[in-house]
Order: C-alpha cells, then sequence, then structure tokens
C-alpha cells in the first residue's frame, strides 16, 4: 500500500488541554476517486482497444427446392412427399471358381479311360461270340505234354465268296475245302520263346484209318478232327485247340486295319495268285496279301517257300493289330476284330485264352520273341502213291518235337528247321 492508503491523524484539541490522539479517516473522496479514475480508465481502455467488426448481415435461406417432375400436390398446392424408390437388390459378386475344377478333369478322363478299356474288352468278346465252332477233338487215347499247342489252319473254302470276290482274289471256284497253311503254335509253359512250325501240305505221313498220304488229304477225308488226329500222331503232341481262317475271311481281315506293311524279298509276279509285286517294303490291300501268302509256282522253294511267306505276314498282321491305330480307333478295333471272327472255325473246347495266345505268339515274329520254323525235312520232291511228295527227316523232326513235348526252353532255332532239305 501506498501512504496515501494509511490514515493520517488530524488532531482534534480539547480545552482542557492534551489529550490521546484520535484519528478519523475520510475515504469517501478517495474512493470516489478511484471509482471515477476506474472509469476514466476503463473508458480509455475501449477507447484505446479496437473496435469489433459488425456482425455479417444475415443471409435469408435459399428457396426450396421445385418438387421433381411428376409431384403431386395436396389441395393447398404444396408438393406431397414422393414416395421412396424400389428396393433394388444390388447387382450379385461373381462367385469365385470353385477349387473342383480339376478334380472333375480328372474324373471326366478316369470315365473316358474306363469306357476305352471296357470296349477294347468288350469287341473281342462279342466277337468271338460270333464265330464257327467244330468238334475237332480226336476220339481215344491222346499224347500228354508240356505248355499249349495249337493247330492253325488257313482253308481255300471258297464257300463264303461271291463269284466277284473270286474273281477279283484269284480263288477259282473249286468246291469244298482244303488246306492252303497248316502251322503248329506251341506256347511253353515254363522259359523260352514260343515257336511256330510250318508243316508242308503236301508233307507224306499216315493218315489214321486211310493208310499213308499227303497230309492235306485228312483234311479232305475227315476234316478238322481227323486232321488233328494226324498231327498228333506224327509229332506226338496233343493239340489244344484248333483255329481255322478261310480265303476271304483272310482278305476282309487285312482291310479292316487299312491294309499291312510287309516286305517284298523279291519281286514276284504270279499269275494263279493275281499278283505282281515289286521288291521292298510297302502296305498290301487285302487281294494283294492273298495273293502274296498263297503264292508258290513263282516261288523257287516251292510249298517251303509260301509257308515262310505265310509266317511273315501273319506275323505283320498280329504287329499292326497291335498298333495305337487300331485299338485306340474303336471303328478300327470293331471292324478287325469281327472281320477275323467272321470266316473263323474253332474247336469246340477252343477257348478265347487259347485263341489270345495264338495271336500273341504270331505278334512275337516280328519280334523275335517266336521262333518261326519249319518241320525239318529230307526230300521235297519225292514220288509216292499220292504223286510228288515231301518227306520228313525223322531223326531231326522227333528231337524238335521231343524238346517241345518235354518242354524243354528254346531260344533258338534247332538244326535244320530252316526248310533246307537234308537228304
Amino acid at each position: 500500500m501506498s501512504e496515501d492508503d494509511h490514515a493520517r491523524p488530524i488532531p482534534q484539541g480539547s480545552a482542557s488541554g492534551p489529550t490521546d490522539d484520535v484519528y478519523v479517516v475520510d475515504t469517501r473522496g478517495r474512493r470516489a476517486a478511484r471509482r471515477s479514475g476506474g472509469r476514466d480508465r476503463s473508458r480509455a481502455d475501449r477507447s484505446a482497444a479496437p473496435s469489433p467488426p459488425p456482425p455479417a448481415p444475415r443471409q435469408a435461406p435459399p428457396p426450396p427446392p421445385p418438387p421433381p417432375h411428376g409431384a403431386t400436390y395436396d389441395e393447398y398446392g404444396r408438393p406431397l412427399p414422393t414416395p421412396p424408390p424400389p428396393t433394388t437388390h444390388p447387382p450379385r459378386a461373381p462367385r469365385p471358381r470353385r477349387r473342383g475344377g480339376g478334380r472333375r478333369g480328372v474324373r471326366v478322363a478316369l470315365a473316358v479311360l474306363v469306357a476305352w478299356l471296357a470296349f477294347t474288352v468288350i469287341a473281342p468278346l462279342h466277337a468271338w461270340s460270333t464265330v464257327t465252332r467244330e468238334d475237332t477233338t480226336p476220339d481215344g487215347e491222346r499224347p500228354a505234354a508240356a505248355g499249349h499247342t495249337y493247330l492253325l489252319v488257313g482253308s481255300d473254302s471258297r464257300e463264303t465268296l461271291t463269284d466277284e470276290q473270286r474273281k477279283e482274289l484269284g480263288t477259282g471256284s473249286t468246291e469244298g475245302r482244303r488246306t492252303d497253311t497248316i502251322i503248329l503254335v506251341h506256347v511253353p509253359s515254363g522259359g523260352g520263346k514260343a515257336a511256330m512250325v510250318s508243316i508242308p501240305r503236301d508233307s507224306y505221313l499216315p493218315i489214321p484209318g486211310n493208310g499213308e498220304n499227303k497230309v492235306n488229304a485228312a483234311f479232305a477225308i475227315g476234316g478238322p478232327k481227323l486232321l488233328v488226329e494226324t498231327v498228333e500222331q506224327a509229332t506226338g503232341l496233343p493239340v489244344d485247340g484248333y483255329v481255322e481262317i478261310g480265303l476271304g475271311g483272310f482278305a476282309n481281315v487285312v482291310d479292316s486295319l487299312g491294309g499291312v506293311e510287309v516286305c517284298v524279298p523279291r519281286d514276284i509276279k504270279d499269275d494263279k495268285a493275281h499278283i505282281d509285286l515289286k521288291e521292298g517294303c510297302q502296305a498290301l490291300d487285302g487281294p494283294d496279301a492273298l495273293g502274296y501268302v498263297r503264292a508258290r509256282y513263282s516261288d523257287p522253294k516251292g510249298d517251303i517257300g509260301r509257308a515262310e511267306r505265310q509266317r511273315q505276314f501273319l506275323g505283320a498282321v498280329m504287329k499292326q493289330a497291335a498298333t495305337p491305330s487300331t485299338v485306340l480307333i474303336p471303328w478300327r478295333w470293331w471292324s478287325f476284330t469281327h472281320a477275323a471272327a467272321g470266316n473263323l472255325v474253332v474247336g469246340e473246347d477252343t477257348t478265347l485264352l487259347d485263341s489270345y495266345r495264338v495271336l500273341s505268339a504270331l505278334r512275337g515274329v516280328s519280334s523275335g520273341q517266336t521262333l518261326s520254323m519249319v518241320v525239318p525235312l529230307a526230300s521235297t520232291n519225292t514220288t509216292t502213291s499220292a504223286g510228288s511228295s515231301v518227306i520228313w527227316n525223322q531223326a531231326q523232326a522227333d528231337q524238335l518235337f521231343g524238346m517241345l513235348r518235354d518242354g524243354t526252353p528254346l531260344e533258338e532255332a534247332p538244326p535244320g528247321t530252316d526248310g533246307t532239305p537234308t537228304g
């Protein structure tokens, strides 16, 4: 506080003389001065401070938007509220791809594979049900041997051929059935290779109940049954199954495959077989193929050379039949199996498994897994009561058939089985 704020004494005298001092403080003037001074300062401060900006003028609210087109109004001209728009569903997001698409593709592929496998089995089964069956089992006691032995016969029967086909194939018009091809097919039960042994149709052999004659006479006299009995007696091998194919059937089989490629060893021109082929590998159709396996007058080896070509061509047929171009094309596989069965004659006890073994052995010729042989010969032109005949080398023949009968594994053809006469 300043000195002005303290009370100052005001002398007060008395008549009696000096007494105690008494102080009277007059504060009204100061208070008024302070009040007036405060008001003056406040005015000064207010005059010195900048005056606040005048308030902005109030703007009029914007006019209401015009009613939408097509709005309705009440009786006072006021627009009625617009109804809410119809609810619409937002577009659906695309569904994510299922992860199972690859699995469906696998299932489809498996289904196709199963269908194809089923078809490859059904086609030969159906074809097998259409083959002609004949009793070919000889009566009486029969030999026994290891493995499985089958008799494959090519018949020159023209019974199923039309006149036009006989003219085209050059088969002539001879009636009846005669053997054009006789081949023993042996499939071992153990080790070793399968074997195909050609028996020349002019082989001079004992015919049970009919003396001695050419082996094809057995077929002409007593049919397949007597032929099987004659071969069993001459070889000591039991015939477990019989398969015969006719001339017309052979040509149809080749055509069902779209032709068969074979390597012709030399130029062959044979008017009787209706062929004129050049040396070299080429695809033969049905008529040319039939002429190729039948020609013998133009072959220096005669019937022996024809037997070699027959084994060669049968192997080529089965090789072509087992290719993907045949098996994987349904209509070609069906055509082949049914063409083969159409002119087929089998024994009553010959099973589909027997037929499969024969075909597998034929296919092995091209790959060297099947030995291709001729029964050992002593002569190919010996005069007999049946005319010019083929005589076996009996010692070598007995040795060959003994090995097959005993199950001796064969890895190569034994001596004397190349068709060259030794006598």
